[in-house]
């Protein structure tokens, strides 16, 4: 996004991760006993045998899936850091390990969580930085975050033609699995406040809120920065496809596999009880017209900002501000928004770069 990625977006290199290897038979949580690891194992061969997953389905219930494997793998608790940070290597699906961080603010017992899910192509860089991690854990949240199917280091366990793109089914519809299966494992830990849960989400990682919010209502807040989806309009003109990848999935086959998993049709259907859409035009990933598209299906509820531009985004997202909307819809006595409007819930936010400047990537 250039000048707008400080923080929150950037991806510059991240300063020491101060790592603590966990014992090889770590407590899970504060308080508990250290748990028996010696029953755990990867997916054997009959586990893979039996593994069904339909990813056009949205509710991870219709699969096979069940945890088969929690190992905390690191712990940074740097000192005058105000939170502790976990790397968790959690895996049910076989051949698809996902590294889960989470943060949890010092001091705080039982803290409300958002998750956190990235737009492809970005790793797991960001959560090991201090100050994303202060930023999300700013006011006593923790935070949850991890990548999507097919993105960093959940790419390498798939063929090399694979991608994104050209597995796009697979890519949306795994990873709204993996969030409900996230939540499942954030519930059995005891030590978060799973009644007041969020999702913040940007580009695809927004798209896969969408959708999951629209099978799991314990998701109850969910804050989208710039969704993907509209998926004609999205594959056949989205700039950010590669031609070689465009040429694979702009046939009516492959719209037609992934029209399940269109956020469009979801839209009407979100379980959360606020939700707020960011959409940044002339973005270079997701076009103008799918934006506006998406905007019109969205429910009579939903808060909706319009940037003219990068630039635009700049006063709302800096220094942690981009945040602060969705930490007070999950407040305690926090009431969910009536319906308005479109004059009192839309908001524009006109364009701020000089005219014939490039197209501002936010993503």
């Amino acid at each position: 996004m250039g000048f707008i990625l400080i923080g929150l977006f950037s991806f510059g290199t991240p300063r020491a991760f101060a790592r603590q290897e966990a014992p090889s038979n770590p407590a899970n949580h504060q308080g508990e006993k250290p748990r028996d690891n010696s029953s755990e194992k990867k997916p054997a061969a009959e586990d893979a045998k039996s593994y069904h997953e339909d990813f056009s389905v949205l509710p991870v219930e219709k699969s096979s899936l069940k945890l088969e494997l929690a190992v905390l793998g690191e712990v940074d608790d740097k000192p005058g850091l105000p939170y502790i940070r976990e790397r968790w290597h959690l895996e049910w699906r076989p051949g698809d390990p996902i590294d889960v961080y989470i943060l949890k603010p010092r001091g705080v017992e039982k803290p409300p969580v958002v998750l956190y899910l990235y737009s492809y192509p970005q790793d797991t860089d960001r959560f090991k930085t201090d100050s994303w991690g202060g930023y999300v854990t700013g006011n006593g949240f923790a935070a949850v975050g991890f990548v999507s199917a097919l993105t960093g280091h959940r790419w390498e366990h798939h063929a090399m033609n694979a991608t994104f793109f050209t597995n796009l089914q697979e890519s949306l519809g795994a990873t709204v699995h993996d969030v409900q299966m996230i939540l499942n494992y954030l519930s059995t830990r005891k030590d978060l406040d799973m009644t007041r849960v969020g999702m913040f989400g940007q580009g695809s990682g927004g798209a896969i809120a969408i959708l999951t919010s629209a099978t799991d209502a314990r998701i109850k807040a969910v804050d989208v920065l710039t969704p993907w989806g509209d998926w004609p309009t999205f594959v056949g003109t989205s700039t950010f496809i590669p031609s070689e990848d465009r040429l694979k999935i702009n046939t009516p086959d492959s719209l037609a596999k992934i029209a399940p998993l269109d956020p469009i049709q979801w839209l009407p259907k979100v379980k959360a009880r606020s939700l707020r859409i960011q959409d940044v035009r002339k973005d270079g990933h997701m076009p103008d017209a799918a934006q506006e598209h998406l905007e019109a299906a969205a429910p009579d509820t939903a808060e909706i900002n319009q940037y003219g531009d990068s630039a635009a985004l700049f006063p709302a997202a800096a220094n942690g501000r981009l945040l602060e909307w969705i930490k007070a819809q999950l407040q305690p006595g926090a009431k969910p928004p009536a319906a308005i409007e479109k004059s009192q819930r839309i908001h524009y936010f006109p364009p701020k770069m000089p005219a014939g400047s490039p197209i501002g990537e936010h993503q």
